[in-house]
């Protein structure tokens, strides 16, 4: 039985390796972040698209948590907070070879400047 308790559930896979919405639009990711919810792989408010936050909007999950190697926090959209939750089920981010930010050859050569502040 999966665990669920204030938006997160221990058992859910991530939903990929990179954000959902930027690959099917061949668009790209200074960070990513997953829902703690149902997994859903988005990309940071710094990225163009912030789907990671739209995420949140359309569906109400209110925890996510980085998808970034070495990173463990969490942050709940609703409390607008972080805070340290428990270990997910792996992987626990994207694959370390994966650039940063992402995917390879989709990122504009240009893309600090493109960068959310």
């Amino acid at each position: 039985m999966a665990q669920e308790q204030a938006g997160i559930d221990t058992e859910v896979p991530p939903s990929g390796t990179g954000c959902a919405e930027c690959l099917a639009a061949q668009g790209w990711w200074v960070h990513l972040r997953r829902c703690a919810q149902c997994g859903h792989i988005g990309c940071c408010d710094s990225s163009p698209s912030q789907h990671a936050t739209h995420h949140f909007e359309d569906t109400g999950h209110p925890v996510m948590t980085s998808f970034e190697p070495g990173e463990d926090w969490f942050w709940d959209f609703s409390a607008q907070r972080g805070f340290r939750g428990p270990r997910l089920a792996d992987p626990q981010s994207h694959p370390v070879d994966q650039p940063t930010p992402g995917p390879a050859g989709q990122v504009p050569a240009d893309w600090q400047d493109h960068v959310n502040q």
